[in-house]
């Protein structure tokens, strides 16, 4: 993994949606050419003839003259040195399908905000566990942003993590830009899995707003959230040096309960109106990753039991189709 991080170092995205089209955005002011994996062909070919992406944040113009395009796995990830994955969780197995080329020589970064259902992994773990790439050479990146913020390039802080600390380092100035500020970190687990947490934390905040709670019960809310948080990342795999991290992992989670941007807060919103699940993601248009998160952590938490009262009322509510208002009077009966 020598020479990475160099002024000839390869940069993919992986994934077309809103999150992808910031961070190749962020690429394009930092960087002279950047990889992009879109899976259909059409949509590179609008994007070619129109400079931006038809269906994410349309106002965004994309310099293609430094887009190198394809819809072939295969052939973006051969290109590329550094392959950042921006694939909704719920597709990540389906995506990865047709790859056939070795991983063995790539650094890998996910910017990805769920597990992968069914194996209720992160996607750092799966590609340890299934490609045998060492966590050396991965790393995660995080909010707190919104890639509509970016896309109007209002200040944003993206965190960075990676198990060496000068790795972080190198891989932070790759997304520094006259309206990204970056920090790092080495806690790869408490990163990865407090961003797919605070989704679950979103779909509260958005619920307990159409159900008439107000700004007090909210902020008693996304606070038991953090704690919450805190104890399932300490329990599950503990790290001495988390504290220094907490900072970042709060900002995320405060971001996204509150930001009109969040799309788990305005699925959590839907539900607490009365949608259906299948009606409020057909009419946002977009993956919601607390839905598949809220039944990822309640399966992993079967083995830690960790007290996770609100967590486990997301999971109750979308997955076992239960009253929100009859869980939320009981939740608010034990959040202190």
């Amino acid at each position: 993994m020598k020479g990475l991080f160099k002024k000839n170092t390869k940069y993919a995205i992986i994934g077309s949606g809103s999150w992808a089209t910031a961070l190749v955005k962020i690429l394009l002011d930092s960087q002279d050419e950047v990889l992009w994996f879109v899976r259909d062909q059409n949509m590179i070919n609008f994007i070619d003839q129109d400079k931006h992406n038809p269906h994410y944040l349309q106002a965004v113009e994309l310099d293609t003259s430094r887009l190198l395009m394809s819809c072939d796995i295969n052939k973006v990830i051969s290109q590329g040195d550094v392959l950042i994955f921006c694939i909704p969780s719920t597709y990540f197995i389906s995506e990865l399908i047709p790859l056939t080329v070795p991983l063995d020589e790539k650094f890998i970064v996910t910017a990805i905000k769920g597990l992968i259902p069914e194996r209720n992994i992160s996607v750092t773990e799966y590609f340890n566990r299934i490609h045998k790439i060492p966590y050396d050479n991965m790393g995660v990146i995080a909010g707190p942003v919104h890639a509509e913020e970016v896309a109007m390039e209002r200040l944003s802080y993206l965190s960075v993590t990676c198990k060496k600390e000068s790795t972080a380092k190198k891989l932070a100035g790759v997304f520094r830009c006259p309206y990204i500020r970056t920090s790092i970190g080495t806690d790869i687990y408490g990163l990865e899995y407090s961003v797919v947490l605070k989704n679950i934390y979103a779909i509260a905040s958005g619920m307990s707003r159409s159900l008439g709670y107000g700004d007090n019960f909210q902020a008693v809310l996304v606070s038991c959230a953090y704690q919450e948080i805190r104890a399932f990342l300490n329990r599950t795999y503990p790290d001495k040096g988390r504290n220094t991290s907490l900072s970042g992992f709060l900002g995320d989670l405060l971001v996204t309960c509150y930001s009109q941007f969040s799309r788990n807060r305005t699925f959590g919103n839907m539900i607490g109106q009365g949608y259906s699940i299948k009606a409020a993601q057909l009419e946002m248009n977009m993956v919601a990753e607390g839905y598949h998160a809220a039944l990822c952590i309640h399966e992993i938490n079967k083995k830690h039991k960790v007290d996770m009262p609100i967590a486990e009322a997301m999971y109750k509510i979308l997955h076992e189709f239960r009253s929100p208002a009859i869980v939320f009077k009981a939740l608010s009966e034990q959040l202190k």
